[in-house]
């Protein structure tokens, strides 16, 4: 078991954010250069508070990787928000899969108390969802013989549900939020055993929605209380959960913090929204510390919110480093 999965207090996170900061401020290149460009030295960060965190955007145009290592799998973006995508070489799959299977236990609890159905659309259809990667491992950790993936196979879908509901059987939906409410229109269910997840995103297919709105449609048509999400993304290998109103909870080894709309390197106010800084120190082997451009709320019982996309966010990153 990786170090990061035992961290109970904060101290324990502050001394692993240190310990990877210093380790990938020398060993993952773009970071450095990035680190040199904003005229910081590693030896001078005392504490995680002062740690710079990277641009994303530095994943569209480097390959964010500690050292040489050959990447056991590369994950990419499905590049609907732009022209390029972003890559994560992974170098250490088993840390991936320790990362989102000790995130899903945590929640939700074992795999095999499921029957999971995803709804994955384009990101089943294309290679190197990272996404599609953890969900495939789930279904097959769950091993109910009912389990597995729907492309736009809609009746077969609502055939499966409504079978596992005859048979008494929990059952976890995870879906993209355009498939979600494709399927919405054209079923109405009453399915009170049924975990629906929704991953985020209409992905240039149907006009965006606030996320309350969506919940109340999918509310309403699968005949659930709530509809839980899910927040991560290519450059993560951890994920944050919701069980309902769109506030999330990251796992031990994964934070999130906000910072100043104007001023990218300050903390955002006390109580006010922001841009979504997140460690996931999960990533040990590209850059654990990453400025992310969407936009968010850290409430006072350490939950967090995702309230959208940052407007027109500048790649000041890389600029920098042109």
């Amino acid at each position: 078991m990786h170090p990061i999965f035992s961290i109970a207090t904060d101290a324990e996170f502050e001394q692993a954010c240190l310990s990877a900061f210093y380790r990938q401020a020398q060993a993952c290149e773009p970071y450095r250069r990035y680190l040199s460009c904003l005229g910081v030295r590693a030896e001078d960060v005392r504490c995680a508070a002062q740690i710079p965190f990277l641009p994303i955007e530095f994943f569209k145009t480097e390959r964010v990787v500690c050292g040489d290592a050959a990447a056991q799998a590369t994950f990419t973006s499905s590049g609907t928000t732009g022209a390029e995508t972003s890559r994560h070489y992974v170098a250490d799959v088993q840390l991936y899969e320790a990362s989102f299977l000790r995130g899903f236990e945590r929640f939700y609890g074992a795999p095999q108390q499921y029957c999971i159905l995803a709804l994955l659309p384009g990101y089943a259809e294309r290679q190197g969802s990272s996404l599609v990667y953890m969900v495939e491992r789930l279904v097959r950790q769950s091993g109910h013989p009912l389990g597995g993936f729907f492309l736009r196979s809609y009746d077969a879908l609502a055939a499966r549900l409504a079978l596992l509901h005859r048979q008494q059987q929990p059952t976890l939906l995870i879906g993209v939020s355009f498939a979600l409410l494709d399927l919405a229109e054209q079923r109405h269910f009453r399915l009170p055993r049924l975990t629906v997840m929704e991953t985020g995103g209409m992905k240039g297919r149907r006009r965006e929605l606030p996320r309350e709105a969506l919940h109340r449609i999918l509310c309403s048509s699968f005949g659930v209380e709530a509809v839980h999400s899910e927040y991560g993304m290519t450059e993560l290998l951890s994920q944050a959960y919701s069980s309902g109103g769109g506030r999330f909870v990251a796992p031990p080894w994964m934070r999130v913090a906000l910072r100043d709309l104007h001023n990218p390197f300050a903390k955002a106010a006390p109580s006010a929204s922001g841009g979504i800084n997140v460690i996931d120190l999960a990533n040990q082997n590209s850059c654990a510390f990453i400025e992310t451009q969407d936009l968010g709320r850290v409430n006072a019982d350490g939950t967090f919110e995702v309230l959208g996309r940052m407007e027109r966010a500048m790649p000041r990153g890389c600029n920098m480093l042109i």
